[in-house]
């Protein structure tokens, strides 16, 4: 990526983030630290204004929508945030409208995904192991992330795909076990929660490192090609929970929720039957290889005791 020069008082290089969660968050942050102007769409109404900041609102499904959205930049982030059990109908449209736009403008897209086209892994999980499925979200997944690659091998697309694992990290809040729920039990002394069996190992992605890995898959190296992006060495969800426990200077306690209780749950927060479809992830060690990305782009993962204080911190603000 190429930064303004003051030497020759080039212009600031566009970059559109699409999406304004915690992973489009960072990459603003990122891109406006390097000097980079950034464009940020929602469908919603415009966040706070900063300099070199832009807003644009509107329905990326919308192909017309997104090229527009899309004019001018050097590269695009797809990092938008669809409420978990609204992805059947909301993510299809979404995702070709956004390629269809990203397509017209002959911007690069770089694209955020997450593992549930694996299915359930033998072994640690790499760019090569199986397409296999075993939810109707991983099923969803697959077909849209094929979908994609098909028109990089068509030519019609310049696009990568970064995968992360679970996130955690400062502004991740929902769906996630280390989200707004965590950290609300653990203000109110109440215990940590883990899906499955806390006892096996997991891979856990700290929010900014999977930032990171999507402003390196801008580099033309990455183009047509699926990356696992930097992911924390596995451990399992009691060892993590421990970890927090340390930041806080507290002791947190480890829950299992089962999954009769999630779909009960589910039927008051939609949000938390479809979780109830993801827990195999946690039954058994579900370990995510990020080898290739690291030896190509020279990346690695914050250390995880940096990580959890930093996460602590920005929690202790938010929920005490």
């Amino acid at each position: 990526m190429t930064n303004a020069n003051p030497s020759t008082g080039a212009a600031p290089v566009l970059h559109v983030v699409l999406g304004a969660g915690p992973i489009g968050t960072l990459l603003a942050d990122k891109l406006l630290a390097r000097g980079h102007r950034v464009r940020q769409v929602r469908r919603g109404p415009p966040g706070a204004a900063r300099p070199g900041l832009e807003w644009r609102s509107g329905d990326l499904a919308d192909p017309a929508f997104a090229a527009s959205a899309l004019e001018g930049a050097a590269a695009a982030y797809q990092c938008v945030n669809v409420a978990y059990d609204q992805w059947t109908a909301l993510l299809p449209p979404l995702v070709r409208g956004v390629n269809a736009g990203a397509a017209r403008a002959g911007v690069k897209l770089v694209v955020l995904d997450n593992l549930y086209m694996y299915g359930r892994p033998e072994g640690v999980i790499t760019e090569e192991s199986p397409v296999a499925p075993r939810s109707r979200k991983g099923e969803l997944r697959a077909r849209l992330a094929a979908e994609t690659l098909a028109l990089a091998q068509r030519g019609d697309l310049r696009v990568a795909i970064g995968r992360a694992s679970d996130f955690y990290g400062p502004g991740v809040l929902l769906a996630a076990i280390f989200g707004e729920r965590f950290f609300q039990r653990v203000a109110k002394g109440q215990s940590g929660e883990s899906l499955g069996d806390p006892d096996q190992p997991h891979s856990y992605s700290y929010a900014p490192d999977v930032a990171e890995g999507l402003l390196a898959l801008a580099d033309p190296r990455a183009d047509g090609q699926v990356w696992h992006l930097p992911v924390s060495p596995p451990e399992t969800t009691r060892a993590w929970i421990g970890r927090f426990a340390e930041a806080y200077g507290k002791q947190i306690t480890v829950g299992a929720i089962p999954d009769f209780v999630l779909k009960a749950m589910g039927l008051f927060v939609p949000v938390m039957r479809e979780v109830a479809e993801m827990t195999y992830q946690w039954r058994g060690p579900f370990v995510l290889g990020d080898a290739k990305v690291r030896a190509a782009f020279g990346l690695s993962h914050t250390p995880p005791e940096e990580g959890v204080a930093r996460t602590v911190e920005w929690a202790r603000a938010r929920f005490s």
